[in-house]
């Protein structure tokens, strides 16, 4: 649609709102941003656009706003069946999603990486291999950097590598990668989605506008990720220990990444190359490393990437090591499987700080995982109650009124070889704007730990 001139309202003003709002704006168009939250609860940068011609609009989603927009832009935060989205659209109001209006302007092809865990290392991994190719690849979405800000400048040449989010596939029509990789999928945000069904099926959309033309590179290992992607029209290659007698294949074999394609078979990297913890990390690298040979990187590229390769920030980051203690931030182990592979990328006693707002999973398999692989699990937020009743069977569990003061407990009970470990297995939404506000404040404080080199355990 022709923006300049049109009525957009951009519901959400977290990162993603922001960018929105002003790429709308920077188009000519009369916008409206609308938050829950009182003015004085909102972000110096959502607070500028006004400076911009941006009305803000606070404490509130105002019905009449909505209905007499032309365009209605939201934010991957804010619930899709809101009720006044759903009156919008029912009254014939167009309602897409920030990536929506991404994907509506970006040139060049795109590789975009879903999936219950994983998806922030993948995402960057392939970045960074396409990078190594010399290619002009952004990396965006949701690993941290909304779509709406890579736009401008791109040409036909141009690669996105984009994270997408089941919130931001709800709202996307005219997302087509050349390359989508589908990671895994098991139990998450059933407090948005409601049902498992719902969650699959938004994740899904990710194949939705792929032709005979494109790949999908999707985990053989795992049942229901095949099962939807068998229903795009997509080339498959598969990745995993599932996928060795496969046409188009990527595994490891004997220490190594290997690719079948076209029906040649090469390395792509030495698994003893990787520097980042945790087994399902290398999963993650050999499907990025398959999308980036699909992009035409050349081999070089993938494995001088891969050795340079330091992860993801907030994915299993390392921070620092105080007194032989190593302190690690998960902060996107966002949901009960991610959280186990946090605390299975561990062979040492580790010290959990976990909590938030809980999404739903299987609390019985995170206590199993941790059983004899947490020695004390610190518990925050709004869940603190739940891994109470759910850890303390089989792990120590204190709660903690703040983050600050869980890393402060961990320090003082951490000893000489331990791991502490931020892997909240829930949302941030109930102390912090984000997961990646979330994990800025615990490196914060671990950083003042090292500052004020408090004494470990062990040391006393």
């Amino acid at each position: 649609m022709q923006l300049s001139g049109a009525s957009a309202v951009v519901v959400g003003l977290a990162r993603s709102g922001v960018a929105a709002a002003a790429f709308l704006a920077g188009r000519g168009a009369h916008v409206t941003a609308s938050d829950v939250k009182p003015r004085e609860a909102l972000t110096p940068e959502a607070l500028a656009l006004e400076s911009q011609g941006v009305r803000l609009e606070t404490g509130g989603h105002r019905l009449e706003t909505l209905l007499a927009a032309s365009l209605v832009v939201v934010s991957p935060g804010v619930p899709w069946d809101l009720p006044e989205l759903t009156q919008a659209r029912d009254r014939g109001v167009e309602v897409i999603a920030e990536l929506e209006l991404a994907c509506r302007h970006l040139m060049g092809e795109v590789v975009a990486v879903t999936g219950t865990k994983g998806k922030s290392t993948t995402t960057a991994a392939v970045g960074a291999m396409l990078r190594a190719a010399g290619r002009d690849v952004r990396v965006a979405g949701n690993i941290g950097r909304p779509a709406i800000l890579c736009v401008e400048g791109s040409d036909a040449r141009t690669v996105f590598a984009l994270e997408v989010s089941s919130f931001q596939l709800e709202g996307v029509h005219s997302l087509h990668p050349r390359v989508a990789i589908f990671l895994n999928l098991s139990d998450d945000h059933l407090d948005r989605h409601g049902s498992f069904e719902a969650y699959a099926a938004a994740k899904a959309r990710v194949f939705l506008n792929q032709t005979a033309d494109d790949w999908a590179v999707v985990n053989a290992d795992d049942r229901r990720v095949l099962d939807l992607a068998r229903q795009g029209r997509a080339k498959l290659l598969r990745f995993g220990n599932a996928a060795r007698a496969a046409e188009e294949a990527a595994f490891f074999h004997e220490g190594s990444a290997q690719l079948r394609h076209l029906g040649q078979e090469e390395t792509l990297f030495s698994r003893a190359a990787l520097r980042l913890p945790g087994p399902h990390l290398a999963d993650d690298l050999l499907a990025a490393a398959a999308a980036a040979r699909l992009m035409g990187a050349p081999l070089d590229a993938v494995q001088r990437a891969v050795e340079g390769f330091e992860g993801a920030e907030h994915v299993l980051e390392f921070v620092a090591e105080i007194d032989g203690v190593r302190y690690f931030d998960d902060s996107k182990a966002t949901n009960v499987a991610a959280a186990c592979k946090s605390l299975e990328a561990f062979d040492r006693p580790v010290i959990a700080i976990m909590g938030g707002r809980f999404k739903g999973g299987d609390l019985a398999r995170l206590a199993q995982v941790a059983s004899g692989r947490a020695k004390l699990v610190l518990a925050i937020g709004e869940a603190q109650a739940l891994l109470v009743e759910a850890l303390s069977p089989v792990v120590t569990v204190t709660a903690c009124d703040s983050l600050a003061s869980a890393v402060a407990r961990a320090r003082e009970a951490a000893r000489p070889g331990d791991v502490a470990l931020l892997a909240p297995a829930c949302a941030s939404f109930d102390m912090f704007e984000d997961y990646a506000q979330r994990g800025q404040a615990f490196k914060h404080e671990v950083r003042r730990l090292a500052e004020r080199r408090i004494p470990a355990a062990g040391e006393r």
